[in-house]
């Protein structure tokens, strides 16, 4: 399952997608893989490496070229890797992605950070300022994730750009669930009425998760302003506090309660049934649209062509594959 962590700016949604990382990786390390698609880029320093270990992993922005090249393949409909845009599907001939199964692109650009695989955007470069956006940067998370094939017991745990600014591409499409993560604010409160607007149109399931939590008056707050929608919370905790001022714990520690939080996390993606059909369907969706948008005018091909009309991505592909090897 794939699932995203968005909220306000300092809600604590990249404390809350590495605490859930930690409590996944020590049950099955090798199942999980964690994405920092935030371009602030908190998520390695969440899960307990320095500010200057953080700035020396490798990036999936700086090495976008080589990742398309990889998950292009043989597919006849794609052109070159310059063709291949952030929203580019695949079809027929693409390579795809296990979440533990070995392939250049982990080898070079996934470390493993305190117990996690993680693997990071990449942040803001002096050449990137005034003159490129962070969608730039992300678009290899996109393309990662339309070429992803996630089976039972496997998850990837992706911390998103703050707010509503994922709404930019089609990147809040491609998860089985997205927790926001809200404080017991009106701020906060706003940021998710914003992103249920949006959300709710292209069905994608939102589960509010507090965070920050004092007291049985927090709790009502949010109930009164998500209503449903709000699924747990987390309370404010000591075991974070030590970690954020550089004292990692091992997860074991983390407080009852809070622990018991990420379990029902947990037990909400794993209750999520597999639409594939859907994510293939907006994936196209999207793919055409940014072609129409400019990605036409920016290649100089109908990226159109690109799409195989009689794929539909899902794990029948890799055991074709498995059948051919």
């Amino acid at each position: 399952m794939k699932m995203a962590f968005v909220g306000k700016g300092g809600s604590g949604k990249t404390t809350l997608a590495a605490l859930v990382a930690r409590h996944l990786a020590a049950e099955d390390s090798a199942a999980l893989l964690a994405v920092d698609a935030d371009i602030n880029q908190h998520l390695a320093t969440a899960l307990g490496i320095s500010e200057d270990e953080a700035v020396l992993l490798p990036s999936l922005g700086d090495h976008l070229g080589q990742i398309k090249e990889y998950l292009r393949g043989d597919n006849p409909r794609i052109s070159s890797a310059a063709a291949m845009v952030k929203t580019t599907p695949p079809g027929r001939g693409s390579r795809l992605l296990r979440v533990a199964e070995p392939n250049p692109i982990y080898d070079g650009l996934v470390r493993r950070v305190g117990g996690v695989r993680l693997a990071v955007t990449g942040p803001f470069a002096t050449e990137d300022l005034g003159v490129a956006c962070y969608h730039s940067k992300v678009g290899a998370v996109e393309l990662l994730l339309n070429h992803l094939v996630d089976g039972p017991g496997e998850y990837v745990v992706v911390d998103m750009t703050a707010g509503a600014d994922s709404f930019a591409s089609g990147l809040f499409t491609r998860f089985d669930a997205t927790f926001l993560v809200c404080e017991p604010t009106l701020r906060s409160v706003g940021v998710y009425r914003q992103y249920i607007g949006y959300a709710r149109e292209f069905g994608v399931r939102v589960h509010v998760v507090g965070n920050k939590i004092d007291d049985a008056s927090d709790v009502d707050f949010l109930r009164e302003h998500v209503g449903g929608d709000l699924l747990t919370w987390v309370g404010r905790s000591s075991f974070v506090r030590a970690a954020e001022r550089g004292a990692p714990r091992p997860i074991a520690e983390l407080e009852p309660v809070n622990r018991a939080a990420l379990n029902v996390i947990r037990a909400a993606v794993d209750g999520c049934a597999k639409d594939w059909d859907r994510y293939t369907a907006q994936a196209v969706e999207f793919h055409l649209r940014n072609a129409q948008a400019w990605g036409n005018a920016r290649s100089g091909e109908d990226l159109a062509a690109q799409v195989d009309p009689d794929f539909v991505l899902g794990p029948q592909w890799l055991e074709l594959a498995e059948h051919h090897r």
